[in-house]
């Protein structure tokens, strides 16, 4: 993995990318239903605003972000209020959160461990974290906007949360993970050499390109509509259950085909 620097370079680029999409937005535009059933663009910003600030409150004050540990069941009340702000100022306060977060991340003390939803993590894995859920929930934002981002080797970062989430996934419905590894190589977007993790000579194995797979893995798309690849049984159950981020994993998205 880069170095936290390259991961805070990539947060920031990031924003930037899904900045780019809303910032020439009207009121009503901010308004415009995305694929996640209920939210529209606005509650997309807000999401990602609350998360920014949590984020910062872990990075600076642990205490508190402990004494006062939000729930996960309350993200959706939480997009709800954000969405009814001024656009105007709940972008400043998206923008401004993600600058902050940057910053104290920098900040951090080498080997620091910040407290989370689920085990406490360190500052390079918060700022992947970051990376996952910005471009995951821009993509939903893409999508009621009708725009075709150009993927990224950012992707990278998502992918990589998903393999490491792995057993995360099969706990998350009940399941037990299997105890092996599984290959993964990813296709990168510019067609260079594979990204890979697991031994090369697993039994089981997933193949894809990098978008492909993230949309999979960010639960963006339904898995029919995605070129995902998995040689064996347990493999191929991973990616109907895959998922990166924490709670719990909802609804499939329909087939677009």
């Amino acid at each position: 993995m880069p170095d936290l620097n390259a991961l805070l370079a990539d947060m920031a680029d990031e924003g930037a990318s899904l900045d780019a999409l809303v910032a020439p937005l009207d009121a009503a535009a901010w308004a415009t239903p995305t694929p996640a059933e209920g939210w529209t663009i606005a509650h997309q910003i807000a999401h990602l605003t609350w998360t920014e600030e949590q984020a910062l409150v872990a990075a600076t004050d642990p205490e508190a972000f402990l004494s006062n540990l939000p729930r996960m069941e309350d993200v959706d009340r939480v997009a709800a209020e954000g969405a009814r702000l001024d656009p105007a100022e709940l972008l400043d306060r998206w923008r401004k959160g993600l600058a902050e977060l940057g910053t104290a991340l920098a900040a951090l003390p080498p080997g620091t461990r910040l407290p989370w939803f689920g085990p406490p993590m360190a500052a390079g894995s918060m700022a992947t974290a970051r990376i996952m859920e910005t471009w995951a929930h821009g993509e939903d934002v893409a999508d009621a906007l009708g725009v075709v981002r150009a993927p990224t080797r950012r992707l990278r970062h998502v992918a990589h949360i998903a393999v490491r989430a792995r057993d995360f996934a099969f706990h998350n419905r009940g399941l037990t993970p299997p105890a092996e590894e599984f290959r993964v190589e990813i296709t990168p977007p510019d067609g260079g050499e594979p990204w890979t993790w697991g031994p090369a000579d697993a039994a089981q194995r997933v193949t894809a390109p990098a978008l492909d797979f993230c949309l999979l893995a960010t639960r963006r798309r339904n898995r029919a509509d995605v070129d995902v690849t998995a040689h064996g049984p347990d493999a191929g159950r991973w990616l109907e259950i895959i998922q990166t981020f924490a709670g719990p994993p909802g609804e499939d998205r329909p087939p677009r085909t």
